[in-house]
């Protein structure tokens, strides 16, 4: 699908709203308006930011009451941060920045805490919740592509509107390229959304994904790009990044059990040779690679063939743990995830996600002694993208990280994670102006940041309820 026909198709599910907002009162110019209750969505999907007084390539100058910046261990008071353009230009003290940027546009966060944007590094944006196999069966029987690229726009607005100005999208889950083509539409202006790393299609072997059936003469969407042998894999490598792939994504393993030791174990989905061939081939081409890993097994396969990040990695041990802070390999845990899906598989047969929650607990721990870089990751398509990203962060402290911890596992981590860490992450002279406030102390209460009332994305407000 293009970039043009998903737009099209947008405009035209938008255009009686889009033409009742030519007919209010433009804002005055020193007031950000957020868009009217209910036509959030639909609003930021068409036209991005509503009114704002904050214009594009205008100096800007934010007033911080207090400013968790991505990188200090401890807020700082009473900042100001000058903006021009999508870039931030200076960070100091109020008067300083006051005396830099005379004549600015200001906004005044005095009474707010200011965080960088937030990073989410493992999201699925073309999918809408999957308890069961069922919710994720009629998601790739009953909808169309483009039907699913359009909720997928939605997602992304959904994301930004919370605070997250960059989500690693790890695949499209039978949807082909379209997490590429909402990049696109981001990027060129069309919707607005979060700034995306994309993953495509994911890998898998035969028969080991779904959808799978034991009728020999169907063949059944896949949610992935099915793929054998060290050629093949090479070639559908290159496919991928031909078309878009920042990064590449494989199953790693599949049916999960605990063994006598109560060690999560699981089945190998690939062999070692071809995982050798997948790593290599996407780093000769500049192309990360993650790996879902569940079971210890799956986990050992994926950091043999030499991966950049472990993904879910609930049967982590000790030792695996010590091999990836050698290696440098990230973690993106996703916890919630499994409080939302795990009462309703287990109550399908499969006990096994119930069982999940403590193990998964146990291994956080382990990794957190061991120090490991966890990065926020939230499997966010996995819950239903009604639910709060923000969310996970109870449960990251809830399992032992500190809330400022937690914060820069969505921050600075996350961004060194993408190797942006000149770019996002934190907010510092030179990074892009991706900026979110909150009303209270996520310090004190890190639940504060599922309430997130302001934000900004490359110098453009995009959300302003702080008076509400």
């Amino acid at each position: 699908m293009t970039t043009r026909t998903l737009a099209a198709l947008l405009a035209a599910l938008a255009l009686p709203t889009a033409l009742a907002a030519q007919r209010r009162p433009a804002a005055p110019p020193t007031q950000i308006q957020a868009p009217p209750p209910g036509q959030a969505a639909v609003a930021g999907l068409i036209g991005g930011p509503q009114t704002p007084a904050v214009q594009r390539g205008a100096v800007v100058l934010v007033h911080a009451g207090r400013l968790i910046d991505g990188l200090a261990d401890q807020p700082l008071l009473d900042q100001g941060i000058v903006v021009q353009g999508e870039r931030i230009t200076f960070v100091g003290p109020w008067a300083e920045a006051q005396r830099r940027a005379a004549g600015a546009q200001v906004v005044d966060l005095s009474h707010a805490t200011v965080l960088p944007g937030l990073i989410d590094n493992h999201t699925h944006l073309l999918l809408q919740g999957d308890i069961t196999s069922d919710d994720y069966d009629v998601q790739l029987l009953r909808q169309s592509t483009p039907y699913r690229a359009i909720l997928g726009a939605r997602n992304a607005q959904r994301a930004l509107q919370q605070g997250f100005t960059v989500l690693r999208d790890v695949e499209t889950e039978g949807a082909m390229y379209a997490d590429v083509d909402i990049k696109r539409a981001i990027n060129n202006g069309e919707i607005a959304g979060p700034r995306l790393w994309v993953a495509t299609r994911s890998f898998a072997p035969t028969g080991m994904y779904p959808i799978t059936t034991p009728n020999w003469e169907l063949d059944l969407p896949h949610g992935v790009q099915v793929v054998d042998g060290p050629d093949e894999i090479r070639r559908a490598v290159r496919e991928q990044v031909r078309f878009g792939a920042d990064l590449i994504k494989f199953y790693a393993d599949r049916r999960y059990f605990f063994d006598s030791t109560r060690t999560l174990r699981s089945w190998v989905n690939f062999t070692d040779e071809e995982l050798r061939a997948m790593v290599d081939e996407a780093h000769r081409l500049g192309r990360p690679v993650a790996a879902h890993a569940v079971g210890r097994d799956g986990i050992e396969s994926a950091l043999r063939a030499g991966v950049n990040t472990i993904e879910h990695g609930y049967g982590i041990t000790d030792s695996l743990a010590q091999v990836m802070v050698q290696h440098n390999v990230y973690w993106c845990p996703t916890i919630y995830v499994n409080y939302y899906v795990g009462p309703g598989r287990a109550a399908g047969g499969a006990p096994i996600y119930g069982q999940m929650i403590e193990e998964e607990q146990r291994a956080f721990a382990r990794a957190m002694r061991a120090g490991v870089k966890i990065s926020f990751g939230t499997d966010a398509g996995g819950f239903a993208w009604t639910e709060p990203i923000a969310r996970e962060f109870s449960y990251m402290v809830q399992y032992g990280m500190t809330p400022m911890q937690a914060l820069k596992s969505a921050t600075s981590v996350a961004a060194e994670l993408l190797g942006q860490q000149a770019n996002l992450g934190s907010v510092s002279a030179g990074r892009y102006a991706d900026l979110i406030a909150v009303g209270g102390d996520p310090l004190q209460d890190v639940r504060e940041m599922e309430r997130v009332k302001w934000v900004m994305k490359g110098g453009v407000v995009y959300r302003d309820e702080m008076g509400r």
